[in-house]
């Protein structure tokens, strides 16, 4: 099956990008400057993604909040204008069909950002639970992705109601004339903000970003690595429909007011086996592990004890920059997840020491005002 391209990809092959398939899209994995200096520029400065492979998508009409807490653990009702809140789709098991997030646009409508490699799956199951609303996909706009601790004084150049955004909220504004949608959540544990762009006007508003000497472009490698530093869970990785929020360790993202013996309890799929769960805790739980040493582990390697019996799988891997030195997340037997627990991978005949560690392995600096 062919590859599909995003907005920006001459853009990309042009500034000398590394490009592999990535969820049915061609997508820049790297440039010229490598993962590690790609990274390290995000956390220093501002870093330019291009996530246009991720689903957009518009819910509108009477009862479209309602409609989305019939699939998501989630308060909606409450988002004010602009917005946002992480969510997740669950299945009738209590486990996750993907994650996303939602921003409030006005009283019934609702826009949505879905993982590439699910958008087939989420739009189909949006459309089967629609009551009545209206359910559009903006297959003609762009998203492009601005993080690092430089993000705000580039944005505040170019749009200066974007400067005034706290994390979790957003705006409808213009860049260069150009209508766009702008939110401050990010995906690499810094500040920064996500732009919705018309296809057409992509090119040109990256162009314009990376004009800025804060600016360089960052492909998919430093992102993995930056989110798992971060702490922030992948879909298919730390996130999957066997694997249930509590085990994940997101039970924050189940709202209070849908909690077991709250006044609007439940309601969404999974919802009695996620709240039993929250009492007995299950088996596994979600761990950082930081590695004694400087040789990398990889996903899928069994997690041992001291003993050698495997008590787990890692789950996401990588060189961690900003820490220096590999990082990984795992799930391991929740006895054995306090911080400071010493462990073991399996690395193919050797067995490498490893540390169970609180995440996120570098802090998180969002912008709450």
């Amino acid at each position: 099956m062919s590859l599909l391209h995003t907005p920006l990809d001459a853009l990309h092959r042009e500034l000398g990008a590394k490009m592999v398939p990535f969820a049915g899209y061609d997508m820049p994995v790297q440039y010229t400057a490598g993962i590690i200096k790609e990274h390290l520029h995000t956390r220093q400065a501002a870093g330019l993604f291009d996530v246009s492979h991720m689903g957009q998508v518009l819910i509108r009409g009477e009862g479209s909040a309602a409609m989305l807490e019939s699939l998501v653990p989630v308060d909606v009702e409450a988002l004010d204008i602009d917005q946002q809140t992480y969510a997740l789709f669950t299945n009738d098991s209590g486990g996750v069909l993907d994650d996303l997030i939602i921003t409030r646009w006005a009283q019934d409508e609702f826009f949505l950002v879905v993982n590439a490699g699910c958008k087939t799956g989420d739009i189909a199951h949006l459309r089967a639970h629609l009551s009545g609303q209206d359910l559009t996909v903006l297959e003609e706009q762009a998203l492009l992705a601005l993080q690092g601790p430089a993000a705000r004084e580039v944005m505040g150049t170019l749009c200066p109601a974007a400067a005034r955004l706290t994390f979790m909220h957003g705006c409808a504004a213009q860049v260069d004339g150009v209508d766009v949608y702008i939110t401050c959540s990010g995906y690499t544990g810094e500040d920064g903000f996500e732009i919705s762009v018309p296809a057409a006007a992509a090119e040109a508003l990256a162009r314009r970003l990376l004009a800025f000497e804060a600016v360089e472009p960052i492909g998919l490698g430093a992102r993995d690595s930056l989110r798992l530093e971060a702490g922030l869970c992948l879909y298919g990785h730390e996130l999957s429909t066997g694997i249930d929020p509590v085990q994940a360790g997101l039970v924050w993202s189940i709202s209070k007011s849908r909690r077991e013996g709250a006044d609007r309890a439940g309601g969404f799929p999974g919802a009695e086996v996620i709240f039993r769960r929250m009492v007995d805790k299950p088996a596994l739980c979600r761990v950082g592990l930081t590695v004694d040493g400087k040789r990398p582990v990889r996903e899928g390697q069994a997690v041992l004890d001291e003993s050698g019996r495997q008590v787990g799988e890692v789950c996401s891997a990588c060189y961690g920059a900003s820490v220096g030195g590999p990082i990984a997340m795992a799930y391991i037997e929740r006895a054995l997840g306090a911080a400071g627990t010493k462990l073991l991978v399996a690395v193919r005949d050797k067995q490498v020491p490893v540390t169970v560690t609180p995440m996120p392995f570098t802090p998180q600096r969002y912008f709450r005002g």
